[in-house]
């Protein structure tokens, strides 16, 4: 149905239960127990497997329009005729990647020079999403997320995980706090003028501190100043 309101997401009860007792008769080609609900969209091909199964197995779904899955044997593999140098290691996770490109190694197919692990770059796509991924070597985008999407990994449509809940919104903050040693301010710390003796002068470098002009024995003439750190 259009409407996701109908049933249950948009599927009607009674196309639920055709489809569980459709998989019920259905043997999975990873695991050989039956309920499985995914074909192989190759022509011609009648394997099924299980969507737990299809990472164990080398199995793909396209998470794009028309969604095709695809078995080990059908899969869309990258068209990049590379191998990786000795000792290289996947960008994302530090660790040695295979000698060869294989289901669970891949490469940006841009700049042929980033190697990572499948399960590494799914984890990067989950977390930044579309509008953020990119190859983290090169960072391209336009090519490097075609492949992706051919290759089977999913890339939600989202903002990354980051900003979640504003998570860097304190980062927009000026500092707001005397760092000297003995403050001498009546009002304390965080109190501020906007000039006179109270008047908080940041740090010209780093902006990181900051100081009442009294506190640091500043004079009015002076306009900047530089935390002990810098």
């Amino acid at each position: 149905q259009d409407n996701d309101r109908v049933g249950l997401l948009g599927f009607l009860p009674r196309d639920i239960q055709l489809a569980v007792r459709r998989a019920a008769q259905k043997h999975c080609c990873i695991c050989g127990q039956s309920g499985a609900t995914i074909i192989c969209c190759e022509e011609n091909c009648n394997r099924w497997f299980h969507l737990p199964c299809a990472k164990e197995g080398g199995c793909i779904t396209q998470y794009i329009t028309p969604y095709s899955s695809y078995c080990p044997e059908h899969r869309p593999e990258q068209d990049v005729e590379v191998t990786p140098e000795p000792g290289t290691e996947c960008p994302i996770c530090m660790e040695p990647v295979e000698d060869r490109k294989t289901f669970r190694t891949m490469v940006c197919p841009a700049c042929k020079r980033a190697w990572f692990h499948r399960d590494c770059i799914q984890g990067q796509a989950i977390r930044a999403g579309l509008l953020c991924l990119h190859c983290p070597l090169c960072r391209d985008i336009k090519e490097f997320l075609a492949q992706m999407f051919i290759t089977g990994i999913r890339i939600p449509f989202r903002l990354p995980t980051w900003e979640d809940n504003d998570a860097f919104a304190d980062l927009g903050g000026r500092h707001n706090r005397c760092n000297a040693k003995k403050c001498l301010c009546p009002g304390g710390r965080e109190e501020a003028e906007e000039e006179g003796p109270w008047e908080l002068l940041l740090c010209s470098s780093c902006a990181a501190e900051g100081t009442h002009r009294r506190c640091s024995g500043l004079r009015k003439r002076i306009h900047h100043w530089e935390c002990d750190s810098c």
